[in-house]
């Protein structure tokens, strides 16, 4: 750039403006683009020639700016969308299984101690009867029981929960579903 040429953008700045407006035909996303259209300029200021016409270059990196963002918002929609369709749409509801897992603790904390220890070693530690037994200095017939009364006791509920009566309808008698 000659020394009696100067960098005068703000000179510019009505013609980017109203430019930039044509192509978005929204005011904030052209404020927007010409905000960032002088931050390119600027970084690039040095690929300005000298002889080269300002408004010219200022109106190609405003075009090559928007050209840009298009093509960044195009690939941004084309994975939310590829997103979206690798989501879950449908959610089972939790409560269910929430319920039922109380309802087991429960049952499990309600039996006694010694069947409890048992139970526990066995089913959810995944423990050998031989090794449980070890583990509890027992006999191996008598963690047998002990297993045999504890899953007894949580079979019994389990069909106790097979008997659970209906909820009613609030505000309505059962004879009008």
């Amino acid at each position: 750039m000659g020394k009696d040429q100067t960098f005068d953008v703000a000179g510019e700045l009505g013609a980017l403006k109203r430019y930039a407006w044509s192509l978005t035909r929204d005011e904030h996303e052209a404020e927007d683009l010409v905000h960032d259209t002088l931050v390119r300029a600027y970084e690039g200021r040095a690929s300005f020639k000298a002889d080269g016409d300002l408004k010219t270059w200022l109106f190609s990196v405003l075009h090559n700016t928007f050209i840009s963002k298009i093509r960044s918002r195009r690939a941004y929609d084309a994975r939310i969308g590829h997103v979206a369709e690798l989501a879950d749409t449908q959610v089972e509801p939790e409560q269910e299984a929430r319920l039922r897992l109380a309802q087991i603790r429960t049952a499990f904390t309600a039996l006694p101690a010694d069947q409890r220890e048992v139970l526990h070693l066995v089913a959810i530690e995944g423990m050998a009867y031989q090794e449980a037994a070890a583990t509890l200095s027992i006999p191996l017939g008598t963690l047998m029981s002990r297993l045999g009364r504890a899953r007894a006791a949580l079979r019994a509920l389990e069909s106790a929960d097979a008997k659970v009566v209906p909820l009613r309808l609030v505000g309505g008698s059962d004879d009008e579903r």
